[in-house]
């Protein structure tokens, strides 16, 4: 287990949303897999029946927790993001794809002084993703 594991927790209108953002993370990287998903078994203070109470995941060999929450005004926010080194033209293309459909574009893939390749977007659950190509 790492000492410091990257913990995003799903509220406002992304509340209910965790699994399906979970299961679409794991399709997009290799190395990946759900270690475990925990939901709430009954409507309660922190969320309703269904939604994830817990979760644990891996992508590129990099652990991550999630849940979903409703008492929270807050949500994700661009500030946090994150970095994906991608490996080649072809897998920063996809991610890109894939990471802004029905997201948002932040900054398209470009060249921009400091890399040859980056770019920047709000995948549709409202995850920031800054991905890179040195």
């Amino acid at each position: 287990m790492q000492k410091i594991t990257t913990f995003l927790m799903f509220v406002g209108e992304q509340a209910g949303k965790a699994e399906e953002a979970i299961l679409f993370y794991t399709s997009l990287f290799r190395d990946s897999s759900i270690q475990s998903i925990i939901k709430f078994e009954a409507d309660e203070q922190g969320g309703k029946k269904g939604m994830v109470r817990s979760a644990a995941f891996v992508l590129q060999g990099q652990e991550y927790m999630a849940m979903d929450s409703m008492p929270h005004a807050f949500t994700f926010t661009p500030s946090i993001s994150l970095f994906v080194h991608c490996e080649d033209e072809a897998e920063i293309e996809h991610l890109y794809e894939k990471l802004s459909e029905s997201g948002q574009v932040l900054m398209p893939i470009d060249d921009y002084g400091f890399s040859r390749r980056f770019g920047c977007v709000n995948d549709r659950f409202g995850g920031s993703w800054q991905l890179n190509l040195p």
